[in-house]
């Protein structure tokens, strides 16, 4: 029983939390900026709850797609299914099992906007890992994924979803696709032999600074938000701060060390978790 419920915790990631962190910050950039500050408390539990809950669903079922190509790449070729600890039918179950928790916790603050953001968030979560097969950068549709959180911030606290949100989400977007091009660049070589495609090989030999472009404009687009919003110091301090960190991933990067860009991929939760402290502390002084 101990062996399978580990299989199971191996599964969701919930023994390796950076994906949680990854799909958590922008969650939280978007609650703060559509409030002006705290969001109301339920709402505020039920978004980070359906981060963790749609983060477990959404790596079950990119594990249950990928299943045929993870034993053939030597960073996931112990995960659960690639070995046949678990059943590739009961990941599917799991992660079905783990929507609708999701959404259910959602009904008590739902509007029909917001369920219908639920539903396209949930169908976007499960295509994700499909895309690896026929798109040039999957790693721009892992950042809707990861970024739907945003406009339905603001369909859950302002009835509405304005241009800002959406701006928020392309930031979202940019960043995703600069640190998954870092998490693609540590498979480059598994991934070439497979034939699975990843920003890293697209943009090949520019692919550092395609990443350091992807930051550029990530912080770009959160100044515009920020500059419209007359946020204050302390968000542009945190943002500073942020800019300062994807400096640092880009000595981590440039030499296309696997160790090193694994390095920097996981160092992205400071990235995200900076930006939410100047927002949050910003919102709470000024």
């Amino acid at each position: 029983m101990t062996v399978k419920f580990n299989a199971y915790i191996r599964l969701t990631r919930l023994d390796k939390p950076i994906g949680i962190l990854l799909l958590l910050w922008p969650t939280l950039w978007g609650l703060w900026f559509a409030a002006g500050g705290l969001p109301p408390l339920a709402i505020l539990s039920v978004f980070v709850a359906g981060v963790v809950l749609m983060r477990s669903a959404g790596c079950a079922i990119n594990d249950y797609a990928d299943r045929d190509f993870d034993g053939l790449v030597a960073r996931t070729c112990q995960r659960p299914l690639a070995t046949r600890e678990i059943h590739p039918r009961a990941a599917v179950w799991l992660a079905v099992t783990l929507a609708v928790l999701a959404l259910l916790i959602l009904l008590p603050i739902a509007t029909p906007l917001l369920l219908g953001m639920a539903v396209m968030a949930a169908f976007l979560a499960a295509s994700y890992p499909f895309t690896k097969r026929f798109l040039a950068i999957p790693q721009a549709y892992l950042g809707l994924s990861f970024g739907f959180g945003i406009p339905m911030a603001y369909a859950a606290v302002q009835g509405s979803i304005p241009t800002e949100a959406w701006l928020l989400l392309l930031a979202n977007l940019f960043w995703s696709v600069a640190y998954d091009t870092e998490y693609a660049m540590v498979d480059r070589a598994d991934d070439l032999k497979i034939g699975i495609r990843t920003s890293a090989i697209t943009f090949g030999r520019f692919d550092v600074a395609a990443v350091m472009g992807c930051y550029a404009i990530t912080l770009a687009l959160l100044a515009w938000v920020g500059a419209q919003e007359a946020l204050g110091g302390l968000f542009w301090l945190g943002l500073g701060a942020a800019a300062g960190i994807a400096a640092y991933h880009y000595r981590l990067i440039r030499h296309r060390t696997p160790a090193a860009c694994f390095k920097a991929f996981l160092h992205n939760t400071w990235f995200g978790a900076a930006v939410f402290i100047g927002l949050a502390l910003d919102y709470a002084i000024g």
